[in-house]
């Protein structure tokens, strides 16, 4: 997170199994950069899509020392100062500046699973293996929201069995709409890839060059030529990226992607749109009514000018729009693995890209996470476990697990290349290990669970900016220890999810402890926080803890004292919007808050609490109902007072607030004036507190 004295490109690439700590560049073309002090906080954002570099104290002079500077290839320079108090000011800013998070469909923050080998299968075919995926979830008792459908789906039957978008492989996939069906009766989304370029042998390559739908190369004169990802790991072949500033190009992805909506697939998964494409003066169209120049202004047409990511920009917006037509009464949702600012005006989702599996790459991504939540990809996660390199051990694919829960993507996707198998890989599933399948399922149910916590995060994103996962220093800039200490300025190792759960890791095999930094916050003197697995535990804030964190268990949590979070049932369930159940999924009919409160007397102090909900799947504008919880303590109760602020035509499906006390919290609970009669504890030790009705 911390770039201080670095030299960086800013131009994105396919970087397949990446470095996290040395490999530049990545996959996001963003030129934001937020010089952050404990005195006033400075963001500079540049518009230009052009490749560009930054040294940030990494160059010096003899007159004025070290400095920062940013350099741009092509164009001219626009740029936007964004001045703040606190880093939370300035991403605010910037939100205003380039729009702020969309509305995320809720069953996305479910378990998202996905693996390249299922879709490249011929026997057993893939939709038959999907099948069998989507069974053996069912059979070990694991909730699955969605599927990542690779590109497998579109590889042509007969050779050359290349990757051509917006066909379908009829050996692998008989029927595709039956298929869809039938993985939606299961309760599973499914998410489709495509990719922004055509081989010279997809059957539509032909008209696309004589539409004008590619790059022109002004050496010959004709649609311009790239060696592009055809087939197996590392295999190539000739062809045409897509030119989304041309009409041709732009509509014809438009309608290729209206097509897979109409058969029913869930979610667009924009891949490989980083636009490596190896020459500057190819020459965009430009007639793309999308595209619109100043008048007077003549700027050329060459793509170094423009910016190869002005196409991952055009390609979001081509695959946004499509959604819209074809289901205008759901929210569009977009995932895209390339992205510009202004990208994220129409993809809803991102990731980081081809992870390796190792500890290390596991903690950087948290790094990852916090900066990418500054850039407004705030609905944004890793693969868990690694989507290349070697298997994750048990004890890993765990860790990794628990650490990923605490984020807003959750999803286990990967190709696992090897010198036997390069074409179709190998995946990681949740039982791959039979001594963890019952570790994998509870920390998977966990996550649902938290999804009311995780749901009302991301509302919040869409109307406020802020990120879900945020810097430790983040509403703590106060504390010194955040700005100096380069453990919490590297951002790797511990961070907020949300106002209540300080998240940390363990990031090496066979530890069982982990140290954590608990900010302190001078307008909360007597702040304190709590170990969620371990509540006996109260600590002051302010200072670094080891706490135990045993990988069968759990990695480090902490809850902030007086904090809440609200919970749901530990299963898939049904939005409140959604009319047709075709899977039979239980109601969203259940939901608690936990509470955190202090151990003794809160002297009379108040804790209010706050989350957010909506039908789940409707479109902007948002129609957002505000829920809120008050709690105060004494020696022997704890006071909670609940009210709701509804949004006409929204009736959720749970009519009362269970309360949920820490293990080892023997106070009994008064709900809204009235003392609760009915408790039981759970598996954990936890008493939940049978909440009065809310509504009728």
């Amino acid at each position: 997170m911390n770039l201080s004295n670095r030299h960086f490109v800013l131009s994105a690439t396919d970087c397949f199994g990446y470095d996290v700590y040395r490999t530049d560049p990545m996959y996001k073309h963003i030129p934001l950069l937020i010089n952050a002090t404990p005195d006033g906080v400075v963001g500079v954002f540049s518009t230009s899509h052009a490749r560009g570099f930054y040294s940030v104290g990494s160059e010096m002079d003899g007159l004025w020392g070290r400095f920062k500077v940013y350099r741009q290839e092509h164009g001219g320079l626009e740029e936007y100062l964004l001045l703040g108090r606190t880093i939370p000011e300035v991403v605010r800013l910037y939100a205003d500046l380039v729009g702020y998070p969309l509305l995320v469909p809720r069953w996305a923050f479910g378990y998202i699973a996905g693996g390249m080998k299922y879709s490249m299968l011929d026997e057993p075919r893939a939709a038959d293996a999907l099948m069998e995926f989507a069974a053996k979830v069912k059979k070990h008792d694991i909730p699955c929201s969605g599927f990542q459908m690779s590109s497998g789906y579109t590889v042509a039957e007969t050779e050359p069995k290349t990757r051509n978008v917006f066909t379908w492989n009829y050996h692998r996939f008989p029927d595709p709409k039956g298929f869809i069906d039938a993985y939606h009766k299961e309760g599973i989304r499914l998410i489709a890839n495509v990719k922004p370029y055509v081989l010279g042998n997809h059957p539509e390559y032909e008209k696309l060059r004589k539409a004008g739908a590619f790059f022109t190369d002004p050496a010959t004169g004709e649609s311009a030529e790239a060696r592009l990802w055809s087939a197996g790991g590392g295999e190539s072949g000739v062809g045409g990226h897509i030119d989304f500033t041309s009409e041709a190009g732009y509509r014809w992805w438009y309608e290729g992607v209206a097509e897979l909506k109409r058969l029913g697939i869930d979610c667009i998964w924009n891949d490989n749109n980083e636009y490596t494409i190896p020459n500057d003066s190819w020459k965009c169209a430009l007639n793309e009514k999308s595209v619109v120049q100043e008048q007077g202004l003549n700027l050329g047409n060459e793509v170094g000018f423009w910016g190869r990511s002005l196409n991952t920009e055009l390609m979001g917006r081509s695959s946004h729009d499509a959604c819209v037509e074809i289901e205008p009464k759901e929210r569009p949702f977009v995932l895209t693995r390339s992205a510009t600012a202004g990208t994220l005006r129409y993809c809803a989702s991102a990731w980081s890209g081809d992870n390796v599996t190792s500890w290390d790459g596991m903690k950087g991504a948290n790094a990852l996470s916090l900066t990418a939540g500054m850039c407004l990809m705030q609905c944004y996660g890793h693969d868990i476990g690694g989507f290349e390199g070697p298997q994750p051990s048990p004890e890993l694919l765990v860790r990794w697990c628990q650490q990923g829960i605490y984020s807003s993507r959750f999803a286990i996707n990967c190709f696992k290349t090897s010198p036997e198998n390069n074409s179709v890989g190998d995946v990681i599933e949740p039982w791959m290990y039979e001594e963890t399948t019952h570790l994998v399922r509870d920390i998977i149910k966990r996550r649902y669970e938290l999804i009311p916590y995780l749901y009302s995060l991301a509302l919040d994103s869409h109307t406020t900016a802020t990120p879900p996962q945020r810097w430790t220093g983040w509403g703590y800039e106060s504390d010194a220890e955040v700005w100096t200490n380069k453990t919490l300025t590297d951002g790797e190792s511990q961070y907020w999810l949300g106002d209540t759960l300080l998240v940390g890791g363990v990031f090496e095999p066979g530890q069982d402890t982990a140290k954590v930094y608990l900010p302190k916050d001078v307008n909360n003197t007597g702040l304190q926080f709590v170990d969620v697995n371990s509540p006996s535990n109260f600590y002051e804030a302010g200072q670094w803890i080891e706490v135990s964190a045993k990988w069968d268990e759990s990695i480090p949590v902490l809850a902030k004292v007086g904090g809440a979070i609200p919970v749901g049932r530990p299963e898939q369930v049904l939005s409140a919007g959604e009319t047709v159940n075709n899977a039979n999924l239980p109601l969203d009919d259940y939901r608690a808050v936990e509470i955190f409160p202090p151990k003794s007397s809160s002297n009379g102090k108040e804790f209010v609490n706050v989350w957010y909900e909506d039908d789940g799947i409707s479109p902007p504008p948002a129609k957002i109902s505000k829920f809120t919880v008050t709690y105060k303590t004494d020696e022997e109760k704890i006071y909670v007072e609940f009210k709701e602020e509804l949004q006409p035509g929204f009736d959720p499906a749970w009519k009362k607030l269970d309360v949920v006390l820490p293990v080892g919290d023997k106070r009994s609970v008064v709900f809204n004036g009235k003392e609760v009669v009915n408790s039981t504890a759970d598996a954990k030790g936890k008493t939940r507190f049978e909440g009065g009705s809310v509504r009728p």
